[in-house]
């Protein structure tokens, strides 16, 4: 039973979608970031170039995501022994 002030969560099963979507936020963010520093260098253009480039990537990078993780994830436990 939750208290009024504590705040309302998503269910269990969501957490492969909620784990795709900060990742794919969080990556596409750093990703981006850093190669349109490299592109462009730093300049006042930059503050524009960069958000398009992070909407662009998050929109490949989260159905990607999406599709690749069962598979990274059943690759995992192939390769790293189950806790005991």
């Amino acid at each position: 039973m939750s208290s009024p002030s504590s705040p309302r969560r998503l269910p269990a099963s969501s957490a492969p979608l909620v784990t795709a979507f900060l990742l794919s936020v969080l990556m596409t963010c750093v990703v981006s970031g850093i190669s349109t520093l490299l592109a462009h260098g730093v300049t006042p253009d930059l503050v524009w170039h960069w958000p398009r480039a992070w909407g662009f990537s998050w929109l490949v990078a989260f159905p990607t995501l999406l599709l690749v993780l069962p598979l990274v994830r059943r690759a995992v436990a192939r390769i790293v022994a189950p806790p005991r």
